[in-house]
């Protein structure tokens, strides 16, 4: 009796058959084939997907789903796969297998460190990685080997720390850190210098007139430190704000 009990808790929550997986198939954008089966009170893997399993993105989101087999593998073209707002503890190793994978969503589930297998560092194409909203304590050292990773969210878990490899993803762009309760005097900085992508010029007729009178100000003051700078410097910068025939004729005579 109670075998039969459990049985039946186990087989409670939607079941997809493969006529509704393959209805669920969409075309984004890009061209690129997107099986959604988010929010649909799936409760296990539905293996009858395997026969879908030439989609370039999966969504998996919004479910019940505590498991996620290693038959996941079989995706072999998935580029995006959103795993975010289920209840894994755990992942496969057969993640790592996944090697066109660029996104990978996880937010909200209940992972923890010890639920991120070693194979998540093999995903060398992987761009962007949310691990928010989960049990973290400690991030995993293998996830260094990420290095084409841009965008890394880690916010709401129990980090107390950042580990000084981040320093040395050459390509990462966003670290999303907020919500963990890390040490005041570690701040999770990952470069003192922050990056300018854009620099926007206007006139000074589009300037309203305490605009105008505020970046005339702040042009004095470094004109004035130019000004008491040392003879060599001046002569330097000056050489650099003149018209470029004038400046020839001064390196000329300095030869």
């Amino acid at each position: 009796m109670a075998k039969g009990k459990k049985k039946s808790s186990e087989s409670k929550g939607r079941k997809i058959t493969l006529k509704m997986a393959k209805n669920a198939v969409k075309l984004t954008v890009d061209g690129k084939r997107r099986l959604d089966l988010s929010n649909m009170e799936i409760t296990t893997f539905p293996k009858c997907i395997l026969k879908l399993c030439d989609v370039d993105e999966l969504d998996l989101s919004r479910n019940m789903l505590k498991k996620i087999p290693d038959i996941i593998d079989r995706f072999i073209n998935l580029r995006w796969l959103d795993l975010h707002s289920n209840q894994l503890e755990q992942l496969p190793e057969a993640i790592g297998r996944l090697p066109k994978l660029h996104s990978l969503n996880l937010c909200n589930n209940l992972l923890t460190t010890y639920g991120i297998p070693h194979e998540l560092g093999l995903l060398r194409n992987l761009k962007s990685l949310n691990l928010g909203m989960n049990r973290i304590e400690t991030l995993p050292s293998f996830l260094a080997a990420l290095k084409e990773l841009r965008h890394l969210g880690l916010f709401n878990n129990l980090l107390t720390g950042m580990p000084q490899w981040l320093h040395n993803l050459p390509n990462l762009q966003t670290l999303n850190v907020k919500s963990n309760p890390i040490c005041p005097d570690k701040p999770p900085e990952l470069d003192p210098i922050r990056r300018v992508e854009c620099l926007y010029l206007v006139r000074e007729g589009c300037l309203c007139s305490d605009c105008l009178q505020k970046c005339k100000e702040e042009r004095g003051k470094v004109d004035s430190r130019i000004s008491k700078g040392p003879v060599q410097r001046r002569t330097i910068l000056a050489g650099l704000i003149m018209p470029n025939s004038v400046a020839q004729d001064d390196q000329a005579v300095c030869r």
